[in-house]
């Protein structure tokens, strides 16, 4: 059975560049534009990670990964931003993501990360 992972971005064209790539390694995915349809869909389970945007309206990507972290604290979440790895986990503070993507998207990375984690 394939790892599903949960992909989170208000950007249409962005969760489906990111779907299709999870697609050449095999994984499956579904989308959510907002933090809260995220929350909804994990809900219903099934989910072996969560890649979330940081920048969103209604909640940003922090806020959904700290609400993921105390729901379901073992499942993995990879925040995707343009900014510096430090400054996100400065923002992050106690609850730290499991893995950052910087922008622009590299296969290689997106391969690597999500291997290693899954």
């Amino acid at each position: 059975m394939a790892k599903r992972v949960l992909i989170v971005d208000d950007n249409p064209n962005m969760s489906t560049l990111l779907s299709e790539m999870l697609e050449v390694f095999d994984y499956e995915s579904a989308r959510a534009d907002d933090g809260d349809k995220a929350l909804a869909e994990l809900s219903k389970g099934g989910f072996s990670m969560v890649i979330t945007d940081m920048r969103m309206p209604n909640m940003s990507g922090l806020e959904l990964l700290r609400e993921v972290k105390s729901r379901y604290p073992k499942l993995p979440v990879v925040l995707i931003s343009g900014y510096s790895v430090a400054e996100i986990e400065h923002q992050a503070g106690d609850v730290q993501p499991d893995g950052i993507l910087g922008k622009p998207l590299m296969m290689s990375d997106i391969e690597r990360l999500v291997n290693s984690l899954l």
